[in-house]
Parts: structure tokens; C-alpha cells; sequence
């Protein structure tokens, strides 16, 4: 069958899945683009954010970003996010809801490398990056509003980057008859409000940071409203 109901990525890379540094995030990234074919889903938005993380890295090196151990810090807690949720773990272990649709579809011939690209930017941005934001909070001992700059400039990049996933992967004029329906499903969906939802989400679940049971729902339910989008976001097209 075409679409796959496995959620662990079948590959071994040999490269510890929790890193503690930029260079050891750009390993494991790319571990898994050696590791993954170029069709898989998962494989289309790790190349995507492999670009990403290669900038970011690029301009904490040449002093882009105020300051460098913040960056580094959410960062490093942003990619662990997506590494745990693409790699093998124990067989009893469930991805986040927001990933489940990605890794579901990753080989739906149906399912174009826009979509899959976009999809993963989803739950990436829309779920792991607030969560991120507790994560590097709690590590650096600061509150969100320290870490809103290299939020911001992590954000453009991203907002740079979408632009051109958009340019490379969109069908071209030999495919007219799918890029309508394509464009209409893709077109509702907006990485700028997903960066101010996101933000918004960071700084309530720091806010709940003393009613854990409360800050658990709440991370559940935007972990399922993500996940819901990613699913609309990978409706397979005509071919």
C-alpha cells in the first residue's frame, strides 16, 4: 500500500539522536539525508531545514545574533524536537500528533514535495518551536521575552526560506492539472501566523509552567490542532 502506517524512520544513522550542539545537529540532519531516499517525506523537509540550520549556524559564527548562547540554545532544543520525533526509538514510542501525518504519508505517491516540505514546517513551527522555547528558557534560566530577538531572527529565515520552498517545489506548467487544487490547499495556511500563534502558545505555557496538568493539556491540544492542519496539508492530489 502506498501510504505507510509505520512511525519510526526505518534506518539507522549511527549518530546520537540527542544532540548538544549546532555541529552535532547538522550531523544528525545529515546522517539522515545519507540514510533517507530523495522521494521520502520525511527526506524532503530535512533538506529543507538542514538549510536553515546551516544559516543559522553560519550567522551565530559571524556574530549575527546578540547573543550566541541563547541562539545556540534554542536552536540545538528546537532541532531535538524533530530529531526525536523522526528517529527510531522503542517500538512502544508514538511521535507527536503533529508529526503522525508526515510520517504517515512520507511515501504516498500522491503527496508532492511541496506539501511534504510545508507539512513539516508545520509541525515544526506550530508545535516543537513553543515547546522549544520553554525547553531553552528553563535551560538558560530566563524568561520568553529574552529569547523574542533570536525568535524573531529565527522566524525570517524561516519566512526567506518558505518563500523559496515555494518557488523550487510548486508543480510546473506540465502539471496545471494538479496545481490548482495544490495551491488552494496550500494557500490557507501561513507561516506568519503560525509564528505569531506559536509565540503566543510559548509564552502561555510558560505562564503554566506551575500547573503542570493544566500546561499538559494545553501542550495535547496544540500538538492535536497541529497535527489537524498537517493532515489537510498532505491531502494526496489528483495525478
Amino acid at each position: 500500500m502506498p501510504q505507510t502506517e509505520q512511525f519510526t524512520a526505518p534506518f539507522e544513522t549511527g549518530v546520537d539522536p540527542a544532540p548538544t550542539s549546532v555541529d552535532e545537529v547538522l550531523a544528525r540532519m545529515r546522517a539522515l539525508e545519507a540514510a533517507l531516499p530523495p522521494g521520502d517525506g520525511v527526506a524532503v523537509f530535512n533538506r529543507v531545514y538542514l538549510a536553515v540550520t546551516q544559516e543559522v549556524d553560519r550567522r551565530i559564527d559571524t556574530g549575527r545574533f546578540p547573543d550566541a548562547r541563547a541562539a545556540t540554545t534554542l536552536d540545538v532544543r528546537f532541532a531535538k524536537r524533530y530529531l526525536d520525533a523522526v528517529d527510531p526509538g522503542p517500538a512502544d514510542r508514538r511521535p507527536p500528533a503533529c508529526w503522525r501525518p508526515l510520517l504517515q504519508f512520507r511515501r504516498h505517491p500522491g503527496v508532492r514535495p511541496l506539501q511534504f516540505a510545508l507539512a513539516g514546517i508545520n509541525a515544526h513551527i506550530g508545535h516543537d518551536l513553543a515547546l522549544a522555547v520553554v525547553d531553552a528558557c528553563r535551560s538558560l534560566g530566563c524568561e520568553p521575552a529574552q529569547l523574542e530577538d533570536e525568535f524573531d531572527r529565527v522566524g525570517e529565515l524561516l519566512g526567506s526560506l518558505e518563500e523559496r520552498v515555494r518557488e523550487e517545489l510548486m508543480p510546473g506548467p506540465d502539471l496545471l492539472q494538479i496545481a490548482d487544487p495544490l495551491t488552494h490547499l496550500l494557500g490557507s495556511w501561513s507561516l506568519e501566523r503560525a509564528r505569531d500563534a506559536t509565540w503566543t502558545a510559548a509564552r502561555a505555557l510558560w505562564a503554566l509552567r506551575e500547573l503542570p496538568d493544566v500546561a499538559e493539556e494545553f501542550t495535547e491540544r496544540l500538538d492535536t490542532a497541529v497535527g489537524f492542519a498537517g493532515r489537510m496539508m498532505l491531502t494526496p492530489m489528483p495525478y
